[in-house]
């Protein structure tokens, strides 16, 4: 029987529901876990631990809004990562963390063999944490690290922090999407981040939605999808104060980029030699393929 998925999403969980989920988790035959928003007691948080450790079929596990709601929580998850060897794409949007969360799971997430999806959006993050993640982003001829990358609103980090991020974004190896959206960056964050993508071979996706941007970070954004080739397929520029005209532009250079790419495009049969050189060919998000990313939502 092929893996199925669950899906309950700001219910309060009771111990036999979490019993049952539990038991499929043992069996693997679960390949996305979600309860999202749901409640449930700190006894039977840490029982569902155990079970995705055990897992091997789990690739998907999604508790966003708070579930991991307290450093014990975050325990029982490290623990649980540091067994598990499936998983490949971990939700904890709006879960707070805290740095002193970010500390206790680093070393399970940084050295687990499968993750490539990460979402610490809204997760009260600072300097610290940001600086452990920038380690899950190795440069090039490094280990592997993740694939995408979200850090949405956590207002915590400051300037440096995002310096620190930009530099490590340009050296990646892996990562192809970036969400930052709903954090006061500005301008000169947006500079570093153009530079990044500049020199990164891999980044298609960057969300800069509600980041405090200007025309000016728009027109260091334009000239560089002008005049620089680039892996950028997607640039999210909305709530900012940017013109319309700009937004249009830059949307319209990086469409005929991806058109030029197609038209360009070897066969799909080459050798590996040629595959590592076209950073272009290579689509996969999560390294789950869009249509699982697709059954969750934050």
């Amino acid at each position: 029987m092929l893996p199925a998925s669950i899906q309950i999403t700001g219910e309060l969980l009771s111990a036999a529901e979490v019993q049952d989920i539990c038991e499929s988790l043992k069996e693997d035959s679960v390949r996305l876990l979600s309860v999202r928003g749901c409640q449930l007691s700190d006894r039977d948080f840490g029982r569902v631990c155990l079970s995705v450790a055990e897992s091997s079929s789990l690739a998907q596990l999604n508790l966003n809004l708070g579930v991991v709601s307290g450093i014990s929580r975050t325990r029982h998850l490290a623990d649980a990562l540091k067994a598990n060897r499936s998983l490949q794409t971990l939700f904890l949007h709006g879960s707070p963390l805290l740095d002193a969360g970010l500390v206790t799971l680093n070393s399970a997430l940084s050295t687990h063999p499968a993750l490539v999806c990460l979402d610490l959006g809204d997760c009260m993050l600072g300097d610290e944490a940001l600086g452990l993640i920038c380690g899950m982003l190795p440069p090039d001829g490094a280990k592997s690290g993740l694939r995408e990358l979200t850090l949405s609103a956590n207002p915590g980090i400051s300037s440096k922090g995002w310096a620190r991020l930009a530099i490590a974004v340009a050296h990646s190896s892996q990562l192809r999407v970036l969400n930052l959206d709903y954090n006061p960056l500005g301008d000169q964050i947006a500079g570093m981040l153009a530079v990044s993508v500049a020199s990164s071979r891999t980044l298609e996706v960057l969300d800069l939605e509600g980041t405090g941007l200007t025309n000016q970070s728009a027109q260091v954004f334009l000239d560089m999808v002008e005049n620089y080739p680039t892996s950028l397929r997607v640039l999210v520029l909305a709530e900012n104060d940017i013109s319309p005209e700009l937004q249009q532009q830059i949307c319209d250079l990086l469409s005929e980029g991806e058109e030029d790419d197609d038209r360009e495009a070897p066969p799909l049969m080459q050798s590996p030699a040629s595959s590592n050189s076209s950073p272009q060919m290579v689509l996969l998000t999560s390294g789950l393929g869009e249509s699982l990313l697709a059954e969750t939502e934050m």
